[in-house]
């Protein structure tokens, strides 16, 4: 038996292998064998010459695991497979009620059937979920603060200058398994497999993504201007802002549309996608 540590060389802005080390002290006693995933050109030929005893321990965030459950599609994993947190937001692991930290925990049961988006020609998988709105316009600002060299990207900070000045709302066009629906002054419309997305927004807190029904859960956050949806936007991060009703509502469905009147930034966990008009997930 072999013990496998998959860990993404281009994450944390080029430390995922020192973090990737932080996984050491709960594998004593094990021979480890350090594989950068962005270096395995050929997935299934990887996966085809491992023993079925062989253990594999995934480190990173929601990008790396974006990256590794699209990476490995069509691919069955016999092997136990482990994640350890060693990214920033960590939504994935925020959902599974574990803090950084805690000892790895096998995912082979998370990763099987999830949802797809297609979105502007492609077609992904996801493991959070797709935001659009005004998280997909924090996504987009923080690349651009990345790419000027900024390392700690303030999200929350971007999100409040954001409502106050620079993004505007959208009006929707949304089709849920077939029912259309229309909404005006649209800040938000995510579609979520999990409960958490954003490095800790708990955009949909009974969402299930192990539910039998595999239903998707659509976030509509309308009709508010902008003091009174930044009253209530700090909310979202304890999942209290679906108390408002009024302005925040909660729709549910296996093929979820969302067409809004304008383009705007997309994101799919965590990887900004520019210039949508228009996306549908599902997850059958």
């Amino acid at each position: 038996m072999s013990t496998y540590v998959l860990y993404n060389s281009l994450s944390g802005n080029g430390t995922g292998k020192t973090k990737a080390d932080e996984i050491k002290p709960f594998l004593s006693g094990k021979e480890l064998k350090f594989e950068d995933v962005t270096k395995i050109d050929d997935p299934k030929g990887f996966f085809a010459g491992l023993n079925p005893d062989d253990e594999l321990y995934l480190c990173g965030g929601d990008g790396t695991l974006n990256r590794f459950i699209n990476n490995t599609e069509g691919i069955d994993i016999v092997q136990p497979l482990y994640f350890f947190p060693t990214g920033t937001g960590n939504d994935f692991w925020n959902d599974l009620g574990k803090k950084v930290g805690d000892a790895p925990v096998q995912i082979n049961e998370y990763i099987k059937d999830l949802p797809f988006v297609e979105v502007n020609g492609m077609k992904k998988r996801f493991i959070n979920g797709i935001g659009y709105g005004i998280d997909g316009y924090c996504c987009e600002v923080g690349d651009q603060e990345r790419e000027a060299g900024k390392e700690k990207i303030d999200y929350a900070g971007i999100a409040i200058k954001g409502l106050l000045f620079h993004y505007k709302p959208t009006n929707a066009e949304i089709d849920i398994d077939g029912q259309k629906l229309s909404y005006k002054k649209v800040w938000l419309a995510p579609s979520m497999n999990g409960r958490y997305y954003g490095g800790g927004m708990i955009a949909t807190p009974e969402q299930d993504r192990l539910g039998k029904d595999r239903l998707l859960s659509l976030l509509l956050f309308h009709g508010s201007g902008k003091i009174r949806t930044l009253a209530i936007f700090p909310s979202i991060f304890k999942g209290k802002h679906v108390d408002h009703k009024k302005v925040v509502e909660v729709k549910t469905g296996h093929k979820i549309t969302v067409t809004f009147d304008r383009p705007v930034a997309l994101q799919i966990d965590g990887e900004t996608v520019l210039n949508v008009t228009t996306y549908t997930a599902y997850k059958y």
